[in-house]
């Protein structure tokens, strides 16, 4: 069978290939920790599950939901914009449900991406990005995210001529997979650069709500912000609602306009009861979200502490429920996550799947009851690593 070039130039998309690798193990009789797919061990809290329920009974919930979302849940998200970041919405123009935020980032370079044209990518990265830019056509740049930069990209450093044909950013604060938080300064920096060049700014902040220290920032509080971008967020890692498959883009309206377009010529919305569910999220489980911050506080610090005194090399990060962690010397990121995998049952995931600046690390997520990541450590600590 033959596939089309932009099938050719995909790469195995990596958690699909890690899910694989760690069935197989669970077959041949492995106790497998899984510590590799950021997917919360928690179930959905109660109240968003029971609005969900009432919501699949109602007949008028049972055909196309089509367009934007139900106006009640585009209203529920404006109040939450602006109680959370202060960023006001007009919900009828600057607000589109989208099945999850990885399908939104997934059709957006379709709307604004002709062959040819660039998009700048972060280095590592959520692989959605580099993929959807290739369906579309396009050209992604590779950003480097450096540690000794705070894993933000060198702006400075692209090249004029990929600058003239860059069309669209991608970022991604908090980060997957570095755990990176951006400070103001550098959304700042992001406006006036996007303005300057005529970039649009695609910014994921699906890990708005799992911090530690203090809350991150949405990219639309900086002023000038909605004048060159949007921004993307979920209900999947706040409300352990991976599975419903819900979230939402926000912004600038001619580009939420555009997204639009496409997603009615692809899918027909969002399930309108999911929508109800997450009219019950964003506005009754405040307390359940504040819980699961406490919770991944707990584990990261456990983590940490307890892979420190393994002799690995990893910092406390401030926010989402990842740790990235460097391979131990000598070893690759994947010749380090066969290694856990193979030996001890461990899954992480290698950071070159993410990107080559990704190579030398690995990534660990806090996806797993207290018991079982002490065990997880404890079988790591295990481990020579000698060649």
């Amino acid at each position: 069978m033959k596939y089309s070039s932009r099938i050719e130039k995909l790469p195995p998309y990596l958690f699909a290939d890690i899910d694989r690798k760690k069935k197989a193990a669970i077959d041949r009789g492995v106790d497998v920790i899984s510590l590799g797919v950021g997917d919360p061990d928690h179930p959905t809290p109660p109240p968003i599950v029971k609005a969900g329920q009432e919501a699949m009974a109602k007949a008028s919930n049972h055909q196309y939901p089509f367009g934007a979302g139900l106006m009640t849940f585009r209203k529920a998200i404006t109040a939450w914009m602006e109680k959370r970041f202060g960023v006001k919405l007009d919900p009828a123009s600057e607000i589109y449900s989208v099945i999850g935020s990885k399908e939104g980032l997934g059709h957006l370079p379709l709307a604004f991406i002709d062959p040819g044209q660039v998009v700048l990518v972060p280095d590592p990265a959520y692989p959605v990005y580099k993929n959807a830019t290739l369906f579309a056509g396009g050209e992604p740049y590779l950003l480097p995210l450096k540690e000794e930069r705070g894993f933000l990209p060198d702006l400075k450093s692209i090249p004029a001529d990929v600058l003239k044909r860059a069309r669209l950013l991608f970022l991604n604060y908090p980060n997957n997979p570095v755990a990176a938080v951006a400070p103001r300064a550098f959304l700042e920096e992001i406006v006036q650069f996007a303005k300057t060049n005529n970039i649009i700014v695609a910014y994921d902040n699906a890990y708005s709500e799992m911090y530690f220290e203090e809350p991150p920032l949405s990219f639309l509080q900086i002023p000038g912000a909605k004048d060159v971008g949007i921004e993307f967020h979920s209900l999947s890692k706040t409300y352990n609602m991976t599975g419903w498959r819900i979230g939402w883009v926000c912004g600038n309206a001619d580009l939420v306009k555009g997204l639009a377009q496409i997603k009615d010529s692809v899918d027909s919305g969002a399930f309108q009861a999911i929508q109800e569910a997450g009219i019950a999220a964003l506005t009754t489980t405040s307390t359940y979200v504040e819980e699961m911050r406490a919770l991944y506080r707990k584990r990261r610090d456990v983590f940490v502490e307890l892979m420190r005194k393994a002799g690995w090399t990893l910092p406390s990060p401030a926010a989402t429920f990842y740790i990235w962690a460097h391979t131990p010397k000598g070893f690759s990121s994947t010749e380090t996550a066969a290694k856990l995998l193979d030996e001890v049952g461990v899954v992480c995931t290698p950071g070159v799947g993410f990107g080559p600046s990704g190579e030398g690390y690995v990534r660990f997520a806090l996806t797993v009851e207290d018991a079982r990541l002490r065990e997880a450590v404890a079988r790591i600590a295990k481990v020579k690593w000698e060649k």
